[in-house]
């Protein structure tokens, strides 16, 4: 059993930034691939980026690339979403999720996810 708590949320102004974190628990952590989602009322969940096993490779949706930084730090267990340039469109509850398939973008490679974290960026 694989327990991820997300970490980080809150509210901002455009513009601004804020770092999220999801702290694992339950199995070795640089055993599989993590990922981090998003959703926004009345929408689908979306793929905001990956990291690899080993945090050597990161993937990105279009419109996160540049803004978004995902780093993780397997001695803690810990994987971060530095989001930086935020828009109001940025508005989500995020996700952190685990995978042990190559396939990051789509949800339904993920095994295992966190509860949530909200962000919400005022214009």
């Amino acid at each position: 059993q694989v327990q991820l708590v997300e970490s980080g949320g809150g509210l901002v102004q455009a513009g601004g930034s804020l770092r999220l974190s999801c702290a694992a628990s339950g199995r070795t952590f640089s055993s599989y691939a993590m990922g981090w989602f998003r959703q926004a009322p009345g929408k689908g969940r979306e793929f905001v980026g990956a990291i690899t096993r080993s945090g050597r490779n990161t993937y990105y949706a279009a419109s996160m690339k540049g803004r978004f930084t995902i780093s993780r730090d397997n001695a803690k267990n810990t994987v971060y979403l530095q989001m930086n340039s935020l828009k109001p469109e940025d508005t989500a509850v995020y996700y952190c999720a685990i995978t042990y398939s190559s396939d990051y973008v789509r949800a339904w490679s993920y095994d295992y996810w966190g509860q949530g974290t909200q962000v919400t960026v005022s214009s």
